[in-house]
């Protein structure tokens, strides 16, 4: 079962990329962050969670495994730094590694947004019961995804992870996990 999706998930992959490649007049793609959470990680739901990334449309352009560290955590985090939760969000996020990924498609920010539905992972059960952290969140911290809320939150939080990219620049598709 596994190596039937894995294989679905090259195939998915292939074909997405070969969509990606293609322009079309009046249509302006969007990219935003996407990053699998520790908890995500944990409970092995990251293959299932590209899976639905590309089912829905997207392209991933790149993706990265890293550990943060306190520092970048915080610096990543920083517009919550003065919420009663800032210091759980951090010790959280610095309990196991992350995949930060950029995705890739029309109206990318809000629809990312839509498909990871609701931040509490509880009210996503109920409101959202399709969405990926219905699937496999549990509680506001741990909700296995972060999506970007904005254009400008996506582009800060690209060039976090990914400070090579720039507006326009041509990027390899995958960078090695």
């Amino acid at each position: 079962m596994e190596k039937l999706s894995l294989s679905l998930l090259f195939i998915l992959l292939s074909i997405s990329l070969f969509d990606s490649s293609q322009t079309h007049a009046g249509t302006e793609k969007e990219k935003t962050l996407a990053m699998i959470k520790p908890d995500g990680l944990l409970g092995n739901y990251t293959d299932k969670i590209k899976m639905i990334i590309l089912e829905s449309g997207f392209s991933i352009l790149k993706e990265v495994m890293v550990q943060l560290d306190e520092d970048n955590a915080k610096h990543f985090y920083i517009e919550h730094s003065g919420r009663n939760f800032f210091p759980s969000l951090i010790k959280f996020m610095t309990s196991g590694p992350v995949i930060p990924m950029v995705l890739e498609k029309e109206n990318a920010v809000a629809d990312w947004r839509a498909l990871i539905g609701p931040t509490d992972a509880r009210k996503a059960k109920l409101s959202h019961p399709q969405s990926i952290r219905a699937m496999c969140g549990s509680d506001t911290e741990r909700n296995c995804v972060h999506g970007s809320d904005s254009p400008k939150a996506a582009a800060r939080e690209i060039s976090f992870f990914f400070p090579d990219m720039l507006p326009g620049q041509d990027i390899p598709i995958h960078e090695e996990l």
